[in-house]
């Protein structure tokens, strides 16, 4: 009898994990925004991209380059590693092709490059459970972080109403206009979602603990930048486009002429996402940089939540009333009988004829209105004539007691 030979399986690498390693095994090595690495990740794959860089092999000129720049960390980038630390603090790392992955950050591909940084990121560490699918049709509030309280009630308020409409508010969890944003949204029961400029591990600014401890229970907190990473400055350039991608729309509420603000305002330009502008007061510093928008043309003149609701709105969807003053008696006149009412002089009186021949009326239609604006409390009869009843006349042209 032969013994049946029992098949052996090999295990096979999960394609997917491998990727995700390599995506942030990437992200230790190079800097966010880097924009060598969307061609080179196309071309190689982030596998074979972080082999290269690894080996220190490169042919091409631009590769030799990233290779120096990326050698003294390479070693020490340990993507299974990083995710399995992360997993322990509740962090996830998603990526091109995940279901949660925002495919509005694929845009970033086209939109070319502000400050030497651009392209779409590796990858997004978020902590928090609100999905990334939320963030289809939110909204960015930024502004200058030295706020006025003019500016930071603005915020305040268009996030609330933002928020309160469904959408989601997203900024950066700093000090200022991004704070009284995400505090807008919060107070309207909302989640909203920062988006770092250091790892999703950290808190920054420090004394937003508590802001941030409650954006990561409630919505999220995003970051590019590997956990434990520090607030350089050319991570909040490169944080910035990822405010303006993930967003519908973005609304510059305070910025000054030299705003960390604008940078984010030009991506939302590149990116064709509908760029608002809330103007400030006329000889405001802090609103200059808005202001200068505006002027351009550049960004559209938003005042309240439902003028920017109904800018990132679909056609018809949110449509602003406009606003005009309470209609009152005198608007319900007939208009021949209103053109004989601002004939009738304020003080003195004066005949029909007078009046009839000031409103350019027929006399007999021009009795005929006097008496029915007298029936109507508008104008009254005395010995000089017909004159406005005490009722019409403005206050500052009535005589003093």
């Amino acid at each position: 009898m032969t013994t049946p030979t029992v098949p052996t399986t090999v295990p096979t690498a999960d394609p997917r994990r491998t990727e995700r390693e390599a995506r942030v095994s990437l992200s230790m090595l190079a800097e966010p925004g880097d924009l060598r690495l969307g061609g080179f990740v196309d071309a190689l794959g982030p596998a074979g991209l972080l082999a290269a860089l690894r080996e220190g092999r490169a042919e091409d000129a631009e590769v030799r380059g990233l290779v120096a720049d990326t050698a003294l960390r390479a070693q020490q980038a340990d993507g299974a590693a990083e995710l399995a630390r992360a997993a322990r603090l509740g962090i996830r790392f998603v990526i091109p092709g995940d279901d949660e992955w925002p495919p509005q950050l694929d845009h970033l591909a086209v939109a070319g490059q502000n400050h030497e940084r651009g392209g779409v990121p590796l990858g997004l560490w978020v902590r928090g459970p609100l999905p990334l699918q939320a963030l289809e049709g939110s909204v960015a509030l930024v502004g200058s972080r030295s706020s006025t309280g003019y500016g930071e009630q603005a915020a305040g308020d268009i996030a609330a109403m933002v928020a309160r409409a469904g959408r989601i508010v997203v900024s950066g969890g700093a000090f200022g206009i991004d704070q009284a944003a995400h505090r807008g949204a919060i107070g309207s029961h909302a989640p909203t979602v920062a988006v770092l400029a250091c790892g999703a591990d950290r808190v920054y600014p420090q004394a937003h603990s508590d802001l941030l401890g409650h954006i990561r229970e409630h919505g999220a907190v995003i970051s590019e930048v590997p956990l434990g990473a520090a607030p350089l400055r050319h991570r909040f350039l490169a944080r910035n486009r990822l405010i303006a991608a993930l967003t519908r729309g973005t609304v510059v509420v305070e910025a000054a002429q030299r705003s960390g603000a604008l940078n984010t305002a030009t991506w939302a330009t590149r990116l064709n996402r509908v760029l608002m502008g809330v103007p400030g007061p006329v000889g405001s510093a802090a609103s200059g940089g808005v202001h200068r928008l505006l002027r351009d043309g550049r960004a559209v003149l938003v005042c309240d939540g439902n003028d920017v609701l109904e800018s990132v709105g679909s056609a018809g969807e949110h449509l602003v009333e406009e606003v005009r003053s309470p209609d009152t008696a005198r608007d319900a006149l007939p208009r021949r009988t209103r053109q004989v009412l601002d004939a009738v002089p304020v003080v003195q009186g004066a005949s029909s004829t007078s009046v009839a021949r000031t409103a350019g009326v027929e006399l007999v239609a021009a009795q005929q209105a006097l008496l029915d604006l007298e029936a109507r409390g508008f104008v009254e009869r005395g010995d000089a004539g017909w004159r406005l009843s005490d009722r019409e006349v403005p206050s500052q042209l009535r005589a003093a007691p």
